[in-house]
């Protein structure tokens, strides 16, 4: 194993932020900000990528090819030119609360605050607020808080790939990643095949009692009862929700804990009929918290299954980035470990051969830990980016057309704190 620790002193890295800042429009400029014309050797690197931070002044919160959306105060923002200029800008109030957006090939942008969902169809000119429908086709309204303050992350996820083309039209499906901040709230599978203009419940989670809204930012053992009382199979948050096109199938897992009710870590596969426009859904395996099983990164290439686990409570930790056929996923001598950082994570892409991962800041000896294989698990290297302090890198969003990968550097595990663009050097 390799971890080299990256060649990038605090100057190199001062400098290049210094020249990401430089970039910014004036006020009263067309746009309301610039990436650097650099090359990516001017930024800091290490020996398989470089990196680099989000221009001052807003927060870059997804990207798709040569596309990306952001916000600043008061306003949602939008780049089509890879966050060189943003010529669009919309008022929105609420801005500051924007947990989850999704660029969608049609370039219709669905976003979402707390626990409101909108789309907009025309390059930030206007947006419209969507009511999610049930899976009989009614309306699916928020539930009342009982804080206003407090009322639930309905809609924010963790991964940064959210939709596929699936038989010649765009699919969306997302889970929600909740019960920690923001509020209690329902666990639900989202989805959409209109372009954000309908979305709907793929799948609903049952009623967790020790997550009731009690007015607190993660919930409680008292309060209101949230989720699908009919669903005996209850959990905290979506951790991941991935599509197999060798199988035509999704797959979904979930955490936290051990309850005495049962656990929350499930795995579950999903196919959607569309011509009748319906779901069916299996629980494949349930397990501790502490097994490989408390995982997230699901990503499929050449049909095989990947993932990272995201072990952690009582030892002994059952952690890696684990390989397997999806028929094996509950099979545990089935699996092939390609590689163990020893912390726990739950979050991963693979693009192009890199599989590019990170650790949870918490529960790492490393600030910013980068975990990255540029052969497609052949060989790793951990890095830690000093620079950003205590952050865990998470929603890792596809390289867009400069070949940057996006990525929340998180506070914490959940806060959103800053930004990071990474690009492989091979």
């Amino acid at each position: 194993m390799m971890t080299p620790q990256h060649g990038v002193t605090r100057r190199r890295f001062l400098g290049a932020t210094a020249v990401a800042a430089g970039g910014m429009w004036m006020a009263g400029s067309r746009g309301l900000g610039a990436e650097p014309a650099a090359t990516p050797s001017e930024f800091p690197s290490t020996k398989d990528f470089w990196y680099r931070p989000q221009p001052a002044g807003m927060y870059i919160d997804s990207q798709r090819d040569n596309k990306a959306f952001g916000r600043t105060d008061g306003a949602i923002i939008l780049s089509e030119d890879n966050g060189h200029t943003w010529p669009h800008k919309l008022a929105f109030p609420d801005a500051r609360h924007v947990t989850f957006s999704c660029i969608l090939k049609n370039g219709n942008v669905i976003f979402s605050t707390r626990e409101k969902l909108f789309l907009s169809t025309d390059n930030l000119k206007s947006y419209k607020q969507i009511t999610v429908k049930d899976a009989d086709g009614a309306d699916y309204p928020p539930h009342t808080p009982k804080n206003p303050d407090q009322p639930g992350w309905y809609f924010h996820t963790i991964p940064g790939i959210n939709s596929w083309d699936i038989d010649g039209r765009e699919m969306l499906v997302w889970g929600n990643y909740c019960n920690v901040v923001g509020g209690a709230s329902p666990v639900n599978i989202y989805y959409s095949v209109d372009n954000g203009q309908t979305v709907k419940i793929a799948y609903a989670f049952g009623q967790n009692p020790h997550l009731r809204d009690d007015g607190s930012g993660g919930g409680g053992e008292t309060g209101t009862l949230l989720g699908d009382a009919r669903n005996p199979v209850i959990t905290r948050h979506i951790h991941t929700v991935a599509y197999n096109p060798a199988e035509n199938a999704f797959y979904s897992c979930t955490g936290d804990g051990d309850r005495p009710d049962g656990f929350e870590c499930h795995w579950l596969r999903g196919v959607y009929d569309a011509k009748a426009d319906k779901w069916a859904w299996k629980v494949i395996i349930s397990d501790h918290l502490n097994s490989r099983y408390k995982a997230g990164g699901i990503s499929f290439v050449d049909g095989k299954l990947y993932w990272i686990s995201d072990s952690n409570g009582p030892p002994p930790y059952d952690r890696g980035i684990f390989c397997c056929d999806p028929a094996d996923i509950a099979n545990p001598a089935k699996h092939t470990r390609l590689f163990n950082p020893e912390v726990e994570s739950g979050n991963m892409i693979i693009q192009d051969g890199v599989i590019l991962a990170s650790h949870c800041a918490p529960a790492s000896p490393m600030a910013t830990g980068i975990i990255i294989s540029t052969d497609m698990g052949k060989t790793w290297a951990q890095y830690d980016l000093k620079e950003f302090g205590k952050r865990s890198p998470t929603r890792f969003h596809e390289k867009n057309s400069e070949g940057w990968f996006r990525m929340d550097l998180r506070s914490g595990w959940v806060e959103q704190a800053d930004v990071l663009f990474l690009k492989p050097k091979k």
